[in-house]
């Protein structure tokens, strides 16, 4: 058989791709294809959902390149599939991008929207929201199709339809709300559901917590001023306990210093004072590996060891030597304990502390955790400012104090530094020149390490003293048994030893976020009382409700209607008032092996297509992301996997080897792409632009790499696969 010349001049690859998209949907292919399979045996895929805020980067194709390839294959072979695809839609992403829109810059931004009237103010704030999710869904679904993405889309007529009744899925559906509380409800069942206080990391400018998980995704290598500070011994003149800290504002509220009972300390002489600090500490070479690899800040001097910033001082003598096990109970006095917040008096739970002051009980403490390659040794203690502090105080009956508010300003008791942010350059230049005068800074040096930031607005954190809702995680093992039944894929990349690790060092899952829009969490309050209830229903919460059911009726389970409700305490005979806090936008997608398919509507039907065959997604962050919360998730709801097969691939990465970001210029946009041409900046910085590429070399680049590596894109690569596949292919 012969076939027609083609043009091999100028062949214009994307155009042609628009005309096949339009002859298959002017033949009704993919229809056909349905039709054809719609009585063939099933085969369950679950899409991971793409978060509708954003136009899709070329990073996104990647999975979606797998997705219909895999279904494409099995529709080959005459399966039946039900081609669904899923949008994520609530929490902080979309949140932070409607800010932005809006020109807003604080939680108290929002809540004035309507001035006067917090309830108008949150109803507009989330409607908004919702209005960028149907934007952008709209966008990624003409972006998917573009990429000859076969999946059930949504039509024009669908996209005038409530959620619930699309094609696609979305997790701020009503189906999918109440199923998450379907999950909670047996979760509170076995008694896992807690309120608790904690020092959690915490992000001032969104005035939210965030969990174990979300923290993990935004280390950033920064350089802050770390201070070394004495702490003057109380019964012993001229003797100082050395501190160093990269915190300087936490400072404010420490209230006690730990030591390792097993390592030895120096007693060493310095001008007329004895300051106390580990033997190994005083000659570590700090950081010279990273210094040596050049992972490291420009601009930032090599770290001094602590003997070296002695000698610089005028020299030094060690005096002697003590095991920190006979250091055990020293007290000292503070660098902050004339603020008002260090004298007031305790009355919390703390009972050891009871009816004293935070200053009045400053002591050292025993932590075998403490070492000697950082610092001094000696690690000073505000549990009011980190989780580990925090959860030492517990063990040794100390005092809390909580310094900041939920902008990351110091609260009253805090003398001149009340008002100020704690992240604030000028905060940080008031408390060293304070500890300046008072003749306790011994050191000021810039330190280089990698410090969690907020995931989505990339602003700096810190930990807070705050009260959050948890899952206790002590049914972890059960999780475990789940995941040993699911086939991890490429086995490369030892995907199921990953997914253990994590379960086996987590904590407890943090899932609620003060924030607006979201999950309503299911858990109402006698604030008399403190006793709480979950509810695990709409039918449920309509039969329990004893006020403002006919104002929420009508209206999705979002803030602020559903907040109308009350139910009453059947103990008590107290009204009960749902908690403002929204969920943890996993549980949004982590329940949609169950949502999308009806388990509380049409149970057999869902039966049909659980577990899913096949799921695909990126590895690095999804084994304590997506692929952790639909695994526990499925362990409570039925103790069954949620899928058989996991396919995790690796990162979309610059043709340069970089991490792709619109800030640096080297991020592609899906259109620039396929369609319309993209500019790109090199590493010396030098932008040019470059012309389409087409849908095809995006697919065959990534059908053809190995999913354990991560994946140089550009367009180096992009002619290179043009030259040796498509041309040939075409001519």
């Amino acid at each position: 058989m012969a076939f027609e010349k083609v043009p091999t001049q100028q062949v214009d690859f994307p155009a042609l791709e628009r005309a096949i998209l339009e002859w298959w949907q002017r033949r009704e292919v993919f229809e056909k294809l349905r039709k054809k399979n719609q009585n063939g045996p099933r085969w369950s895929f679950l899409d991971g959902p793409i978060t509708a805020n954003n136009p899709m980067g070329v990073h996104h194709a990647w999975g979606r390149t797998y997705k219909d390839a895999f279904q494409r294959y099995h529709a080959m072979n005459g399966k039946h599939l039900r081609y669904q695809n899923g949008f994520d839609c609530q929490g902080l992403w979309v949140e932070v991008e409607v800010e932005k829109e809006l020109k807003l810059h604080s939680k108290r931004d929002i809540e004035e929207l309507v001035p006067g009237d917090t309830f108008a103010s949150i109803d507009y704030f989330v409607q908004q929201c919702k209005a960028r999710v149907d934007k952008y869904a709209r966008v990624q679904t003409e972006q998917s199709i573009r990429l000859g993405y076969w999946m059930d889309w949504d039509r024009e007529e669908d996209w005038r339809k409530p959620p619930d009744q699309r094609r696609s899925y979305f997790t701020m559906s009503e189906e999918n709300n109440y199923t998450i509380w379907t999950f909670l409800k047996k979760c509170h069942n076995r008694g896992l559901i807690y309120r608790g206080l904690d020092a959690m990391p915490w992000c001032p400018r969104c005035s939210v917590g965030l969990s174990q998980m979300e923290m993990a995704e935004g280390y950033q290598l920064v350089a802050h001023r770390a201070v070394f500070v004495r702490f003057p011994l109380r019964g012993r003149p001229g003797e100082n306990l050395l501190i160093w800290t990269t915190t300087p504002w936490t400072l404010t509220s420490n209230v006690a210093a730990a030591v390792n009972p097993g390592l030895t300390y120096l007693k060493v002489r310095h001008k007329e004072q004895i300051y106390y600090l580990a033997k190994g500490a005083f000659t570590a070479q700090r950081l010279e590996e990273q210094w040596k690899r050049k992972e490291w800040i420009p601009g930032v001097p090599k770290l001094s060891t602590l003997e070296q910033h002695f000698k610089s001082k005028g020299g030094y003598e060690i005096v002697g030597a003590i095991q920190g096990a006979d250091m055990i109970g020293w007290q000292y006095d503070g660098p902050f304990d004339e603020l008002p917040a260090q004298q007031q008096q305790q009355t919390g739970a703390q009972a050891a502390s009871a009816g004293r002051s935070p200053a009045a009980v400053h002591r050292v403490i025993a932590w075998k955790d403490v070492g000697e390659t950082e610092g001094t040794g000696i690690v000073h203690i505000a549990p009011g400012c980190g989780k580990e502090d925090f959860q030492l105080s517990k063990e040794e009956g100390l005092p809390a104090v909580a310094p900041l508010d939920e902008y990351g300003v110091f609260l009253p008791g805090f003398g001149e530094l009340t008002g100020k942010s704690a992240l604030a350059a000028t905060t940080t230049d008031w408390i060293l020149d304070n500890l300046q005068q008072k003749g306790v800074l011994f050191a000021i040096e810039k330190y280089p390490h990698s410090y969690p930031h907020c995931w989505r607005c990339k602003t700096e954190l810190l930990f807070r003293l705050v009260e959050e809702w948890f899952i206790d995680m002590s049914w972890r093992d059960e999780i475990k048994r789940v995941v040993e039944q699911v086939t991890f894929l490429p086995e490369s990349i030892n995907g199921k030893a990953r997914e253990l690790d994590w379960l086996t060092n987590m904590g407890d899952w943090m899932i609620s976020k003060k924030r607006f829009w979201g999950l309503a969490l299911p858990i109402w309050v006698d604030e008399e009382t403190g006793e709480f209830e979950v509810i695990g229903s709409r039918e449920e919460l309509r039969e329990r409700a004893v006020e403002g059911w006919d104002k929420f009726e009508g209206h999705t389970p979002h803030r602020p209607w559903i907040d109308l409700v009350k139910i009453r305490n059947p103990k008590t005979g107290n009204l009960m008032s749902r908690i403002p806090d929204v969920g943890n936008p996993w549980l949004d997608a982590g329940i949609v092996p169950y949502s999308t398919m009806y388990y509380n509507r049409d149970r057999a039907e869902w039966a049909k297509w659980f577990p899913a065959d096949f799921i695909t997604e990126s590895f690095p962050g999804q084994f304590r992301n997506w692929f952790y919360a639909i695994l526990a998730m499925s362990t409570m709801m039925e103790n069954r996997p949620p899928v058989k097969v996991l396919l995790g691939h690796g990162l979309v990465r610059d043709q340069w080897d970089r991490p792709m970001h619109k800030s640096a210029g080297n991020a592609i946009p899906f259109e620039g792409a396929a369609d319309e041409g993209y500019s790109l900046t090199d590493p010396k910085g030098k932008t040019e632009h470059y012309p389409p590429m087409g849908a095809d070399v995006l697919r065959w680049m990534f059908a053809r790499h190995n999913p354990a590596h991560n994946l140089d894109f550009g367009p180096i690569p992009a002619e290179e696969i043009r030259a040796k596949f498509l041309l040939k292919l075409w001519n």
